[in-house]
C-alpha cells in the first residue's frame, strides 16, 4: 500500500496528494499542492465515499484493493461530481463490477453525462439513510455548494461528516492528515484562498447548508480537500460560516494597475497616509505580478478596498478589469470603497471603476480622484483627502 491511514477502526483516509499540477480548474495556484481525500468505510456492506481526480487510478485502486484482499465493494457515494473527485468513477467500476453509485438524481444525471454510466444506481433524496450493516449513513442536500448536485454523507455512528468541497482547503496532507497532527498555522491561508477563489460565491448556499447541519452531533469533518478536522470540527465550520457572512477585519487591500509609475506613485502616497493614520494592515498589489488568486483572498478579509488603474487603449487596464470581472461574479459585500483613475489622454478607466462600484452596491468614499498624466501637488492633495476618509469610515 501507498498511503492508507486509518480515521477510525474501519473507516481509512485512502486519497492522494497531488503535488505535480499548477493551476487548480486551471486558473487558481497551488503553491503547497493540494489532497483529493477518499474515504473507505468497512462494515458488513462496504462503501467508498468520492473518489480522486484520474491521474492518480493506479495508486488509488491498490490502495483501495491493499485494505480489502479479495472484499468487493457494495457502494461508492458520490457527494460532488467534480472531476477532480469523480474522475475514478469508472476505474472504480471496472475494478467492483458489482458496485452501485449512490447519488442525487442530479448526481446520477452528471455521472451518465460525464462517464457514460447509467445503470441506474441507488437514488437517495434528502434526510434518507443508507443501512450498511453496523452503521448507518444519512443524506444531505447541500445544492450550490458549489455546484447543483452536492450533498454531505454523515455516518451516525462514528459521527462523521463527509462534506464535499465545504470546509476544505488547498495544501497537501503531508505526513499527517489530522488538524492535531499539523500546524493549522501553514494551512490557514490556503484554507481561506480556497474558500474565497472557489466556494465564496455561493456563500448564501454555504450559510444554508450550516444550518441544515446545526442538530448533529459532528465529531469529524472529512471534507474532499485539506485536513480532517477530528480535535476541533467546529474551527473549520465557525470560519465558512464568518467568510460567508463576508465579516471582514480592519485593514486595506490596494490593487493597482499601472504602466510607468504615475498611478503607482498615487498608490504609494495612499498607502503612506493610511499608515500614517494608524491603518496597520495594509495589502498593496501590482495587479501585473500578483496572481488574482491572492489578491481576492485578502480582499476577502478585509474592510477597505482601493482600486487604482491607468487607462489602457480607450479602456480600463486588462488586469485590473480582470480583476473587477472575478469580484463581480463573487459578490463581495461588506467593503469601503476608494477609486483612484488615470489618464494621458482618454479617461475611461474611472468610468469602469464607477461601473463596478455600482454593479457590486457599493458607494465610493469621496473624492474619487482622477489623475491626467502626471500628479501634481493637487491629486497628491486628493489622495490624502481620500485617505482621511477612508481612515474614519473604517473606525466606524
Amino acid at each position: 500500500m501507498d498511503k492508507v491511514i486509518s480515521i477510525t477502526d474501519s473507516i481509512y483516509w485512502i486519497g492522494v496528494n497531488d503535488r505535480q499540477t499548477d493551476l487548480f480548474e486551471a486558473l487558481w495556484p497551488l503553491p503547497k499542492g493540494v489532497a483529493y481525500n477518499s474515504y473507505l468505510i468497512i462494515d458488513e456492506k462496504v462503501t467508498i465515499v468520492d473518489t480522486v481526480k484520474n491521474n492518480y487510478i493506479d495508486s488509488y485502486i491498490r490502495n483501495i484493493k491493499g485494505v480489502l484482499g479479495d472484499r468487493e465493494v457494495d457502494y461508492l457515494v458520490i457527494n460532488h461530481m467534480e472531476p477532480d473527485h469523480s474522475g475514478a468513477i469508472k476505474a472504480i467500476k471496472d475494478a467492483f463490477p458489482n458496485i452501485k453509485i449512490v447519488g442525487n438524481k442530479k448526481t446520477l444525471a452528471m455521472i451518465e453525462g460525464f462517464y457514460g454510466l447509467n445503470d441506474g444506481g441507488h437514488l437517495v433524496g434528502d434526510g434518507d439513510e443508507l443501512d450498511l450493516g453496523g452503521r448507518k449513513l444519512k443524506f444531505y442536500l447541500t445544492p450550490m455548494v458549489h455546484w447543483p448536485e452536492t450533498m454531505m454523507t454523515y455516518d451516525q455512528k462514528d459521527k462523521i461528516l463527509f462534506s464535499g468541497d465545504a470546509f476544505g482547503g488547498f495544501g497537501t496532507l503531508d505526513g499527517g492528515i489530522f488538524d492535531d497532527q499539523l500546524n493549522i498555522a501553514f494551512y490557514e491561508d490556503e484554507i481561506s484562498r480556497y474558500f474565497t477563489n472557489i466556494v465564496g460565491k455561493y456563500s448564501q448556499m454555504v450559510l444554508k447548508a450550516i444550518d441544515k447541519l446545526k442538530d448533529l452531533d459532528i465529531g469529524i469533518v472529512a471534507s474532499t480537500h485539506g485536513p480532517i478536522w477530528r480535535q476541533d470540527p467546529n474551527y473549520i465550520i465557525n470560519k465558512y460560516s464568518k467568510w460567508s457572512k463576508h465579516q471582514t477585519e480592519e485593514g486595506v487591500v490596494i490593487a493597482y494597475g499601472s504602466m510607468y509609475g504615475n498611478t503607482e506613485r498615487l498608490v504609494e502616497h495612499l498607502a503612506r497616509e493610511l499608515a500614517q493614520g494608524g491603518i496597520k494592515n495594509i495589502r498593496v498589489y501590482n495587479v501585473s505580478k500578483t496572481h488574482i488568486s491572492y489578491i481576492i483572498n485578502d480582499i476577502w478579509r478585509y474592510k477597505g478596498l482601493v482600486l487604482a488603474s491607468c487607462t489602457y487603449n480607450t479602456g480600463i487596464f486588462p488586469y485590473i478589469d480582470n480583476l473587477l470581472r472575478f469580484l463581480e461574479n463573487k459578490k463581495i459585500k461588506n467593503h469601503i470603497l476608494g477609486l483612484i483613475g488615470s489618464y494621458s489622454w482618454s479617461g475611461e478607466s474611472i468610468d469602469r471603476l464607477t461601473d463596478f462600484g455600482g454593479k457590486v452596491g457599493i458607494d465610493p468614499i469621496q473624492p474619487i480622484v482622477e489623475l491626467k498624466q502626471g500628479p501634481t501637488d493637487l491629486e497628491f492633495e486628493k489622495v490624502s483627502e481620500l485617505a482621511i476618509n477612508l481612515i474614519k469610515t473604517l473606525k466606524e
